[in-house]
C-alpha cells in the first residue's frame, strides 16, 4: 500500500485509531432499531471519557448529545471519525474530514469495491481523495474497532451487545466483520479477553500488515491473531511478524480462501499445481507465523504459545488419566504427521522410585486409582524435564467436569514448565476452561482444537533469512524457447541434457540414438499433450521424427513460432522430479517441488516454499515429499544423488531475484544415481 502524501507517525495512527480522545459519528441515529445507532449506545455504555461529536442534519441531538449537521460545524480536534452514511455520501463526508484535519476515517458503509465495478471505481476515488488530503482509511464495509484495553468500542459489532469486554493480551485483525464478533463471543464464554480487535473490511488503505505492525508494538498486546481471507498487503505482514518474533509476540492466522481459480489461470504445471493453500503455508513458514484450522485453536493457542520460541524437537509426549480422550487427540496429530515421543527409561525408573510405574508405551497412561493430582503433576514434570519432546499434552477425565479444583491441581504443582502444555477436558467443563485460563494455563475443549494448537506450534518456525544469490541473466522476450530456458538453468548451475537444434530432416543425419526428438517452440507450452515429442528415438529414424514434428506443427499450430527441432541423448536415471518457480501476486516468489514428469498431474505431492532457499532449506523440501525418501536408501535400492537435486533447488530459486520472470519450470529434471547428479531434461521460462 503506498503511504500518503501526509503520513502520519506511527504513534499518532496508533492513538488515533485505538485511544481516540474526540469522535465523530457520521450519520449517527437515535432509532434505537437501526445499526446506525449502536455505536454511540456501546460508547455510552462503556463510559467512553472523550467527546463524542454525532453528525445527523435531521437531529438536535442523539441520546442526549448534541448533534452537528455536517462535520464542518465542529469545534476542536478530532481524532477518529466513524462514518455511516450510504455509500454516495461517503465521499463528501471523507472531504469534510479532510477540512477538518481529521487523522483516521473507519468506513463502516458498504457499497464499494466489494459489491461491483461502479463500487470498485468509487472505492478507487474515495483513496485518491483521502491520500491527497492525508487522512487514513480503515474499511470500508468494515465493522470498526473495540478497543478493549481502553474501554473505546467504535465498532457496530451486535456481539458486544450480548457480550462484556473482558480486557486481556490478545489482539485480533479480521478480514471478516461477523467473524470478529464471533471469535469475541466465543473467547467470552471463556474468559479470554483482548486488548485490541480490528475489522478491517476492504482494506482500500490500512491493511492487515501496517495493522500488525502497530499491535506488535503495542504493550498491551502478547499475540496477534488474524481472520484472513486473501493477503493484500504481505511484505507488512512478514515484517511484523519478523518483529514480533524478536519481541516474544507471536503471530497466529486461521486462513480461509482455499481457491483453485489460480491455478485455471497459470501457464505452467507449477501454477496449476499451487493452490492458495500451498502458497499461505510457505508465506507463515517462511515468517515464523503459527497456523491453525479451527476457529477456536485461532484463539486457544496463544496461551499455548506466549512465552515460548519454536521447538527444537518436533515431537510430543502426552499423559492422561483417560485412554480414550488422549486417543482422540493423539489420532488426530497422527494424521497431521507429529510423533508421540515414548518416555525415555532414565525418566521411568525414576518415576518408579517415587512410586509411579509407568510403561514403555509413547502414551502415559496412570491407571484409575493412581491418576490423583500428586502422582500425575509428578509424571508431567518428570516428561516435561526429560528433555524427548518439544510440547506436552496432558488430557483430564470426569473430574474436571465435576471437580474443576481437582483437576486444576493436577496441573499447577508442576508448573512452570520449560515446553508448553496443552491440557484437554474430554467431559464438557467449561467451568474447569476458565479456572485454566484464569491461571494461564493453555486448555482446549475439543480434541480438534487442542490438536490443531500442538500441531501448529510443532511446525512453528524461525523466519528464515533467505539467501541473496546473484542475479540471473534473462534473455529478452516475453517467453522462451526450450533451449533457451535449458541456457538459463545451465548458468544457474543446473545440467542440460545436451541437445542439437535442427531445422530440417537433413540436418538431422548423422545424429545417433536412441534419442529425445521434441519441437522447439516458445508458443507451444507443453509439447507432450500436443504430440510434439518422440522419445526412445533410434538413429535410423530420427531424420523422420523431426519431419514428421516439423509437419504436425505446421498443419495443427500454424500460427506458432517453430524454432527447430531439438535432439537430444536419452538419459537414465532414478527419478523424475518437477521443479517450478512462480512470482505470486500475494506471497511473492514461490519455489515448488514435486514428482515430475507424467506424474506432477497424476499425483500432487510437492513441497512449497518461498524463494530463494538454500541447500539445507531445499534438502527439507526433498524429505517432505514421501516418495522421494526411496532415493535415500530405502532397503538397499540404489540411492539417488540427494545432494546435487538440493543444489538445483537451491539454484534454480535463484530466479527469484530476477524479477522479470513469472514463471519457470523444470519438468522433467532426472535424478540420477548418488554422485551423478541431475539434469534437467525440459525447461519453461515466462517473463513478465
Amino acid at each position: 500500500m503506498d503511504a500518503p502524501p501526509r503520513a502520519l507517525p506511527q504513534q499518532r495512527l496508533f492513538s488515533a485509531l485505538f485511544q481516540p480522545r474526540a469522535i465523530a459519528l457520521i450519520g449517527a441515529s437515535a432509532d434505537p432499531a437501526k445499526e446506525n445507532s449502536r455505536a454511540l449506545r456501546l460508547l455510552l455504555r462503556e463510559g467512553y471519557g472523550g467527546r463524542i461529536l454525532p453528525v445527523n442534519p435531521s437531529r438536535a441531538e442523539i441520546m442526549g448529545i448534541p448533534c452537528l449537521p455536517d462535520i464542518r460545524a465542529a469545534e476542536g480536534e478530532i481524532d477518529h471519525a466513524f462514518i455511516m452514511v450510504p455509500a454516495p455520501a461517503v465521499e463528501a463526508a471523507i472531504e469534510g474530514c479532510i477540512e477538518k484535519r481529521i487523522p483516521v476515517a473507519t468506513i463502516f458503509s458498504a457499497g464499494f469495491a466489494e459489491a461491483d465495478a461502479a463500487g470498485r471505481a468509487r472505492q478507487e476515488r474515495l483513496v485518491a481523495l483521502a491520500r491527497q488530503g492525508g487522512i487514513r482509511l480503515l474499511g470500508p464495509n468494515c465493522l470498526g474497532i473495540i478497543s478493549v484495553a481502553d474501554r473505546i468500542p467504535l465498532t457496530l459489532n451486535a456481539a458486544l451487545e450480548a457480550e462484556a469486554m473482558i480486557p486481556g493480551r490478545l489482539a485480533l485483525i479480521s478480514q471478516s466483520g461477523s467473524m470478529m464478533g464471533a471469535v469475541f463471543s466465543r473467547a467470552a464464554a471463556r474468559e479470554i479477553g483482548f486488548s485490541r480487535m480490528i475489522s478491517v473490511g476492504n482494506e482500500c488503505d490500512l491493511a492487515v500488515g501496517e495493522l500488525a505492525e502497530l499491535l506488535i508494538e503495542d504493550p498491551a498486546t502478547e499475540a496477534v491473531l488474524l481472520f484472513l481471507e486473501t493477503f493484500r498487503d504481505g511484505e507488512r505482514l512478514a515484517a511484523a511478524a519478523r518483529r514480533g518474533h524478536a519481541l516474544g509476540k507471536p503471530i497466529i492466522a486461521y486462513k480461509l480462501g482455499r481457491s483453485e481459480i489460480g491455478r485455471r489461470l497459470a501457464l505452467s504445471h507449477t501454477g496449476a499445481m499451487l493452490g492458495a493453500d500451498e502458497l499461505a503455508d510457505a508465506f507463515f513458514r517462511a515468517h515464523g507465523i503459527l497456523r491453525v484450522e479451527t476457529l477456536e485453536g485461532l484463539f486457544e493457542t496463544a496461551r499455548l504459545v506466549i512465552g515460548h520460541r519454536p521447538p527444537s524437537r518436533r515431537r510430543f509426549a502426552a499423559l492422561t488419566a483417560t485412554g480414550g480422550g488422549a486417543a482422540a487427540v493423539i489420532d488426530r496429530l497422527g494424521l497431521m504427521g507429529e510423533e508421540l515421543a515414548p518416555p525415555p527409561e532414565e525418566t521411568r525408573q525414576a518415576l518408579a522410585a517415587q512410586g509411579i510405574a509407568i510403561g514403555d508405551a509413547p502414551l502415559v497412561d496412570l491407571p484409575m486409582g493412581a491418576s490423583g493430582p500428586g502422582p500425575f503433576s509428578t509424571t508431567l514434570r518428570a516428561l516435561a524435564d526429560a528433555g524427548h519432546a518439544g510440547a506436552l499434552l496432558a488430557v483430564l477425565g470426569s473430574s474436571a467436569r465435576s471437580r474443576p479444583e481437582r483437576a486444576l491441581a493436577h496441573i499447577t504443582p508442576a508448573l512452570p514448565l520449560p515446553v508448553p502444555l496443552a491440557v484437554f477436558c474430554a467431559p464438557e467443563a467449561m467451568e474447569a476452561l476458565r479456572l485454566f485460563e484464569r491461571h494461564g494455563i493453555a486448555a482446549f475443549r475439543t480434541p480438534e482444537s487442542a490438536a490443531d494448537a500442538l500441531h501448529a506450534y510443532l511446525r512453528w518456525r524461525r523466519p528464515t533469512d533467505p539467501p541473496a544469490p546473484p542475479r540471473p541473466a534473462i534473455p529478452a522476450g516475453p517467453r522462451l524457447n526450450e533451449q533457451q530456458a535449458l541456457a538459463v538453468f545451465a548458468a544457474l548451475g543446473i545440467p542440460d541434457p545436451g541437445a542439437r537444434v535442427v531445422r530440417s530432416a537433413a540436418e538431422a543425419a548423422g545424429l545417433t540414438g536412441p534419442a529425445a526428438v521434441k519441437l522447439l517452440s516458445p508458443d507451444i507450452l507443453h509439447k507432450t499433450e500436443a504430440g510434439m515429442v518422440r522419445l526412445e528415438v533410434a538413429t535410423a529414424d530420427i531424420p523422420e521424427a523431426v519431419a514428421s514434428l516439423l509437419a504436425r506443427a505446421a498443419a495443427h499450430f500454424p500460427a506458432a513460432r517453430i524454432d527447430g527441432v531439438l535432439v537430444a541423448p536419452m538419459h537414465r536415471g532414478l527419478a523424475e522430479v518437477i521443479l517450478g518457480y512462480r512470482r505470486d501476486p500475494e506471497v511473492g516468489p514461490v519455489l515448488l517441488l514435486g514428482l515430475g514428469g507424467v506424474m506432477a498431474e497424476v499425483r500432487r505431492s510437492i513441497a512449497v516454499r518461498l524463494a530463494p532457499v538454500g541447500e539445507e532449506e531445499a534438502a527439507g523440501m526433498i524429505a517432505d515429499i514421501p516418495e522421494l525418501r526411496i532415493l535415500s536408501g530405502y532397503r538397499n535400492l540404489p540411492r539417488g544423488d540427494l545432494p546435487a537435486l538440493a543444489r538445483a533447488v537451491a539454484a534454480f530459486s535463484a530466479l527469484a531475484m530476477a524479477p522479470e520472470v513469472r514463471e519457470a519450470e523444470i519438468n522433467p529434471l532426472l535424478v540420477r544415481a548418488e554422485g551423478e547428479g541431475v539434469v534437467a531434461l525440459d525447461g519453461l521460462l515466462i517473463r513478465e
